[in-house]
């Protein structure tokens, strides 16, 4: 199934992100985790791809796993930055061999040690390139893309940031998903200013629940994210309790998702990091919401 089909639905849903293992010694405790996520039925859940394509097989074997015997809608992540198109073209293609229908397009993160490169012979610089490929070669792929609700890094401000992300979505985009929000309302200024711009397609607000006081200094890394002062309270007076900390942080993002429903969203997307409990602990708060009992 394309994931642009279940975002056209009026009811309301939830999706999960999960990670491929780092290493094979990994894999059957990764493969484990994903399985047991795949079982609440997301909506959809979508599978990372490493810099460079380190981890380009794993992405495919979970990914598959998950579609094909938990009938999961699967969307598979692809990054291009340092890559061939021949690597790329490859990589498409046992996507496509897989049965896999839905794609991530994203530019990835610059590897530290190509930095400094002079990037003008690269084959991709951006991720609209990335998308255009996809498009021309008439794979039939729903292409799902990236958005900043709080600026892209690389950006000067807000109105380029949009403008390159309108670029992008004109490429083929068929719908966005947001780097981690921890304020709503940023959410809700970002939805404004993109139909103002006349970015129409649908927007899934990506949502991160923090259980460890020791993932706030890495969200902040990855994303830039604004924390609000509750969050920061939160922190403050459970972190020290990782039991606390975990049921705070699943009633925090629990919360954010709620306020998301009932401004409109209809599905949010949740980085799940791989913790099974945490996806259960968010979907036994929700499901009287949801209509799902497990």
């Amino acid at each position: 199934m394309k994931i642009i089909d279940i975002l056209k639905r009026e009811e309301m849903s939830l999706s999960f992100e999960v990670f491929p293992p780092k290493k094979e010694t990994s894999y059957d405790s990764v493969k484990s985790a994903t399985e047991e996520i795949a079982k609440l039925k997301p909506s959809f859940m979508s599978v990372t791809y490493g810099a460079g394509g380190g981890t380009s097989a794993y992405t495919l074997d979970i990914g598959k796993n998950i579609k094909d015997n938990y009938g999961v809608p699967l969307l598979a992540h692809l990054t291009c930055i340092s890559s061939s198109k021949d690597a790329v073209k490859a990589q498409i293609d046992a996507i496509k061999a897989a049965g896999i229908k839905n794609v991530m397009a994203l530019r990835g993160d610059i590897p530290e040690d190509m930095k400094d490169e002079d990037r003008s012979n690269w084959d991709y610089n951006h991720a609209y390139e990335l998308i255009e490929q996809l498009k021309n070669d008439d794979y039939d792929f729903c292409i799902g893309g990236a958005c900043y609700p709080e600026v892209h890094p690389e950006s000067e401000n807000q109105s380029e940031d949009i403008k390159s992300l309108k670029t992008k979505v004109d490429a083929g985009v068929d719908f966005l998903t947001t780097q981690m929000v921890f304020d709503n309302n940023l959410f809700f200024n970002f939805m404004y200013k993109l139909r103002e711009a006349g970015v129409t397609v649908p927007v899934v607000p990506g949502i991160m629940p923090i259980t460890n006081a020791n993932q706030v200094e890495r969200a902040i890394k990855l994303s830039g994210a604004f924390m609000p002062q509750r969050f920061k309270a939160m922190v403050d007076k459970f972190g020290s309790d990782p039991v606390a900390m975990r049921q705070a942080g699943i009633a925090y993002a629990t919360d954010q998702i709620i306020d998301l429903y009932a401004n409109g969203i209809t599905n949010v997307h949740v980085y799940s990091m791989n913790k099974p409990d945490v996806a259960k602990g968010i979907y036994d708060n929700l499901t009287d919401i949801l209509g799902k009992r497990f």
